[in-house]
């Protein structure tokens, strides 16, 4: 069991106001770390900012690695519904903070959720 690398899921939800990550066990069902913006920056603009996710992140895969997981599949997650479907700008900034805090970084996937119809248009506000 020497070489075998214990794995865990970074989930990483990035918007525009904020950047929150959890990661997991393989199953998702077992929370080993949480994290979010606010956790390391002082004004609320700043929770969804590179540098927020980058020190974020760094705490995190030190948890992670005390938790004895070598490397993490990333999912990252925008908004998504009606909303905007584009990560916010701490997702590439995170993903990167976790490799170079030694982390293993195995599949990267976007699990934004994308409506297959939606809700209902507003209406025309009559201009």
């Amino acid at each position: 069991m020497a070489d075998e690398n214990t794995w865990g899921i970074a989930h990483v939800y990035a918007s525009f106001n904020n950047t929150i990550i959890t990661v997991t066990d393989l199953t998702g069902a077992e929370t080993i770390v949480k994290s979010s913006g606010g956790t390391v920056v002082k004004q609320n603009r700043d929770e969804a900012s590179p540098y927020a996710a980058m020190q974020m992140a760094e705490v995190v895969a030190e948890e992670v690695q005390d938790a004895g997981i070598d490397g993490v599949h990333v999912r990252v997650r925008g908004p998504g519904g009606n909303q905007q479907n584009n990560p916010g700008p701490g997702a590439q900034a995170t993903i990167r903070a976790l490799a170079r805090a030694g982390l293993e970084i195995g599949r990267i996937e976007d699990v934004t959720p994308t409506p297959h119809d939606g809700t209902r248009a507003p209406k025309n506000a009559g201009f």
